[in-house]
């Protein structure tokens, strides 16, 4: 199995995952929130935002068109310390753990 293979079905697993978590929003930001600069766009969004409207969309696409898949990146941390009080977050982190390695 490729690695594109891998992240499309690590991802594919992200939106039902977040909708049994309660992460999962039917209604997007609006388009000011979302054109954020900041990393994870933290003066704009939640971090469960950030995953739904920006990270996954963009991962699909790279995927979708071929594109290399970014290398060396590292979002657990982030989201670790995002949701260090919530325990019931663990299959998510854990999920995004594996996303970071398939894309180390």
């Amino acid at each position: 199995m490729t690695k594109e293979q891998q992240l499309l079905l690590l991802l594919e697993q992200l939106t039902p995952l977040m909708q049994r978590l309660g992460l999962w929003q039917e209604q997007a930001p609006d388009a000011k929130q979302l054109q954020s600069l900041e990393p994870f766009a933290l003066d704009t969004l939640a971090p469960e935002q950030w995953l739904q409207w920006i990270f996954l969309p963009k991962m699909l696409v790279v995927i979708e068109q071929q594109m290399p898949l970014p290398k060396g990146f590292a979002i657990t941390p982030y989201f670790e310390e995002c949701w260090k009080e919530h325990g019931e977050y663990t299959p998510l982190l854990t999920l995004l753990r594996s996303i970071d390695e398939v894309c180390a």
